[in-house]
């Protein structure tokens, strides 16, 4: 893991995002000494690391609370975590599309957690599945809650189901005008968050530049070409990969100021 890094030295990257699955074999040690082994190989770069889902299982089988497993991961050079894993937080939802993700109570106690260690997170919603309107906004809701005591989440992100080669692949993907409708009616409704973000590679090019009339104020970086489970699942952008002037111009385009951010949304 830390060659991928190491391959990019010399490049002008600011962020290094650490996602996976849950590994039988592999423990909460094993990615401290992982985001040790970063922070001493490139200590500027800002190390995004692990979802709910992969910290509830760390955390179990090291017998830690969320606390003390965040607390742990902080100390070793983690910096913030995304928001992936929450889905629908709805139960009867979640029992049908990922019943062996931690449930939704877990997944907001250890961001809560991951906020009171004193990092920042993210927050997702995957969309237009098998979910009603009303599990949107309970999901929304929720976050809603959380953020109003701790204000620690950075941004909303509404991730659109994709039907290509998985389980679901019997569902229509909603259209252009409901996920536009998404997006409007998050950056209405969590007043409480400061960024509402349009991931492109999942959307494609076009439709983040129209999400940018919609509320959304933030399409994410350069990206180069790492989100390969989004083009497995139909994705409209089968390389994800922008340059700098390409995505100045995505933004210009659709007559918005583009304004170069770190991790953490300071002004670069």
């Amino acid at each position: 893991m830390l060659n991928q890094v190491k391959a990019y030295d010399g490049n002008p990257i600011t962020e290094v995002h650490i996602v996976g699955g849950v590994h039988p074999k592999l423990d909460l040690n094993f990615f401290g000494e992982l985001l040790s082994d970063i922070r001493a190989h490139r200590p500027e770069l800002h190390i995004k690391a692990f979802t709910a889902v992969e910290l509830d299982y760390m955390f179990r089988k090291a017998k830690m609370t969320a606390i003390e497993g965040m607390q742990f991961l902080k100390e070793k050079g983690l910096g913030s975590i995304p928001g992936g894993g929450a889905e629908i937080f709805a139960p009867e939802i979640r029992e049908k599309i990922c019943a062996d993700k931690c449930n939704a109570d877990r997944w907001l106690e250890i961001h809560e957690a991951t906020h009171k260690v004193g990092l920042k997170s993210n927050a997702t919603m995957l969309y237009g599945h098998i979910e009603s309107i009303e599990h949107r906004i309970d999901h929304m809701k929720r976050l809603r809650d959380l953020q109003d005591k701790t204000g620690g989440f950075q941004t909303f992100i509404p991730l659109k189901f994709r039907n290509m080669d998985n389980d679901m692949d019997d569902v229509v993907e909603s259209t252009l005008q409901e996920d536009l409708k998404v997006y409007a009616i998050a950056r209405i409704y969590l007043d409480n968050f400061d960024h509402i973000k349009a991931y492109w590679p999942m959307i494609g090019r076009s439709t983040a530049q129209l999400t940018q009339s919609f509320g959304v104020d933030d399409v994410d970086g350069t990206i180069d070409d790492s989100t390969k489970i989004y083009s497995m699942a139909g994705a409209e952008e089968q390389t994800p990969a922008l340059s700098t002037n390409q995505l100045i111009d995505l933004i210009t385009q659709a007559g918005r100021i583009p304004v170069e951010r770190d991790t953490l949304y300071n002004v670069i």
